[in-house]
């Protein structure tokens, strides 16, 4: 003879099921967080690289002691300290 379980409520079944399904919607949403994290983790490096690639070039031509208005274009001299 076949032994009757012990069930939960259809309305708590329906609970458990729609907190389980939530909190499976959350943990993909925090991976893909996490992967929009990684690629704009990425795209920040590769824009440094780029960044020190035009610094360098701008130090060639306008030389070490340039300051450049990043406003205005407006190029000055780094005033030399004393001491």
């Amino acid at each position: 003879m076949k032994k009757e379980g012990t069930f939960v409520t259809n309305e708590e079944l329906d609970g458990i099921q729609q907190m389980n399904s939530e909190f499976q919607k959350m943990k993909n949403s925090l991976g893909d967080i996490e992967l929009q994290k990684h690629s704009i983790l990425k795209h920040i490096d590769d824009l440094k690289k780029v960044f020190m690639d035009n610094e360098r070039l701008l130090i060639e031509k306008y030389g070490e002691d340039a300051v450049i208005n990043i406003k205005t274009g407006e190029i000055t001299k780094k005033e030399k300290q004393d001491g």
